[in-house]
């Protein structure tokens, strides 16, 4: 039984997908190029639209704010959140960000 050639050839050199150019295959990252003919290859290419990512603020923060006293700059207003870093037994940390100087501290409960 005779052994078909496969229809995509990779580049030897850098990997990518090598295409048909007039009689050669020819690699569309590299140049790379060998001489080989291809009776039926078809190849549909589809371009994908990025969506472009619209920043509103560069320091924009989510969380929540509460009237804890920042240790560092005594500011009367801090961001919370909780996180489980210990085992799933154990309750949850609770950390706060100084809304005016960013220092992050926590808290165990």
């Amino acid at each position: 039984m005779k052994k078909e050639a496969p229809l995509i050839d990779f580049c030897k050199k850098c990997g990518s997908i090598m295409l048909p150019e007039k009689k050669r295959m020819k690699c569309r990252s590299c140049g790379y190029s060998i001489k080989k003919t291809t009776k039926e290859l078809k190849l549909v290419e589809k371009k994908q639209t990025k969506k472009p990512v619209v920043v509103l603020e560069k320091d924009s923060i989510v969380l929540p704010i509460t009237d804890k006293e920042c240790e560092k700059c005594s500011n009367p207003r801090s961001y919370y959140w909780m996180q489980q870093t210990r085992s799933a037994d154990e309750p949850p940390t609770q950390f706060f960000r100084c809304t005016k100087c960013k220092h992050v501290w926590r808290e165990y409960k």
